[in-house]
């Protein structure tokens, strides 16, 4: 067990509503929104980012990915949302556990 938030999180440790969770990932809100939707899809392997992930975490990650749209078409994010994934310090990242942000609702600054 490590002091991971997100590892105690998937473990039950720290109770969160999940909207939604399967034998690889919790998805639950982002407790500081950047959005009016603000979804964290956090993996229950501890891979502190994305930069660690190897070949053997493809599935994961394409499994990850794969469910943002379908989350996203039930959070009524029908116009479109935006995917995020910050890596290391330098990109943002504060919580060393791989995750991706789901964004929408409304019009989302542009990049």
């Amino acid at each position: 067990m490590t002091d991971c938030i997100f590892c105690k999180i998937v473990e039950g440790q720290i109770p969160t509503e999940f909207v939604y969770e399967d034998d690889k990932i919790v998805i639950f809100k982002d407790i500081r929104p950047k959005a009016e939707v603000h979804l964290l899809i956090v993996a229950r392997e501890h891979i502190p980012s994305l930069a660690e992930a190897t070949q053997d975490n493809a599935s994961l990650l394409a499994h990850m990915t794969l469910v943002l749209p379908k989350i996203a078409k039930e959070q009524g994010l029908n116009s479109g949302f935006r995917t995020v994934i910050n890596t290391g310090k330098g990109g943002g990242q504060e919580i060393d556990h791989i995750h991706f942000h789901l964004l929408g609702g409304g019009m989302l600054p542009k990049f």
